[in-house]
């Protein structure tokens, strides 16, 4: 009989250590298509900086951006990375440190890179960026329809592809993307009201990406209305102005972006649902390459370094890079084993996925 007791309390132990009781409630998954690790761990190119192949303005351009180490230009550039994820959270990525950041798919653009972040794993049917609905069950699915979560999942995307990345037919997840606005349900919030008299009035700039500002808000009057458990956004600009040859675009973006995730962790942070139960996790579809230096421009396959990209995490179950190394190599598609795991979810998909991330 003792033996038996001592072999159950020992099962006991093994399968609580193997699911670890996270204090995360709440995830916000966050994406910002096609930035470089190269800019979130040193900052403005020196390459691409003072180009007016590449700048309009390079003077002021470098009086923004540029330093004299990678260390400020990077501070300088993702303010909130570095003051606040830096020291309370975890950055995967930095390749000159050791830290490693991959794609698993073979393809290194957007919508395999989606599908890679959103399930766990690559499937070499997801081959273009066409509007095709994904025969794959997201993370975002299969927790939707977990007891707890049900009508508390929610998407917002710059790209007009994310409905079908989702399937927002199949998954009844509200997906906002492209150039939608707020369904006026007789709710709308002052600001969803403002949003959607903008947003058709403003000159398009990309037919199937709109301005990142109206993601960012519709996304957050959305979570200060409906209190959603898990919450995608997908910020887009930087990989367009990318395509477009235009890096001061591109280093712009990307800081205002960073200026976004602030705004929204602060707001979360000070907000009595959210705060200290909430997880971020940040990230990009995939990379860019950087020699011959125009195809810093570009991704693909046949883009050298392409499928370089990094990881970020922020909240109650992340200790700080000061005191954890992040050294190693990691994977895309650890990223919605990790959703799932820091929510207590089951998610199980009928191919394997990538391990969850060390936290």
């Amino acid at each position: 009989m003792k033996n038996i007791i001592v072999v159950l309390l020992l099962l006991a132990a093994t399968f609580s250590y193997a699911q670890p009781a996270y204090k995360t409630e709440n995830v916000v998954l966050i994406t910002l298509d096609g930035l470089r690790w190269q800019e979130v761990f040193t900052g403005a190119d020196s390459l691409l900086v003072t180009n007016k192949t590449y700048v309009q303005d390079t003077a002021a351009l470098e009086e923004k951006f540029w330093r004299d180490s990678p260390q400020q230009r990077r501070e300088a550039l993702l303010p909130f990375f570095w003051e606040v994820i830096a020291s309370q959270g975890r950055l995967y990525g930095n390749r000159p440190e050791g830290s490693k950041v991959n794609l698993t798919n073979p393809y290194w653009f957007s919508y395999p890179g989606y599908n890679e972040i959103l399930t766990g794993f690559s499937d070499e049917r997801i081959d273009s960026n066409d509007k095709k609905e994904n025969p794959n069950q997201t993370v975002l699915e299969v927790i939707n329809r977990q007891p707890g979560f049900q009508g508390k999942v929610a998407a917002f995307g710059s790209w007009d592809v994310f409905p079908y990345i989702i399937n927002e037919a199949r998954s009844g997840i509200p997906v906002n993307a492209g150039y939608e606005t707020a369904p006026d349900d007789g709710t709308l919030t002052p600001m969803e009201q403002a949003l959607n008299t903008l947003q058709p009035a403003i000159p398009v700039h990309w037919a199937s990406v709109r301005m990142d500002a109206f993601t960012h808000h519709y996304a957050q009057e959305y979570m200060k209305k409906n209190q959603p458990r898990l919450v995608y956004i997908a910020y887009g600009e930087t990989d367009d102005f990318a395509h477009d040859g235009d890096y001061e675009a591109y280093l712009k973006s990307a800081h205002q972006t960073d200026a976004f995730i602030r705004s929204l962790w602060n707001w979360v942070q000070s907000d009595a649902h959210y705060r200290n139960t909430t997880t971020f996790i940040i990230t990009t579809d995939h990379g860019r390459g950087t020699q011959p230096l125009d195809t810093w421009r570009d991704h693909g396959d046949k883009v050298q370094g392409a499928d370089q990209t990094w990881i970020a995490l922020l909240g109650p179950d992340t200790p700080s890079m000061q005191k954890v190394d992040t050294q190693g190599q990691y994977y895309a598609n650890q990223i919605a084993p990790t959703v799932a795991a820091l929510l207590g979810a089951d998610y199980k998909p009928k191919k394997p996925t990538g391990k969850v991330l060390p936290l």
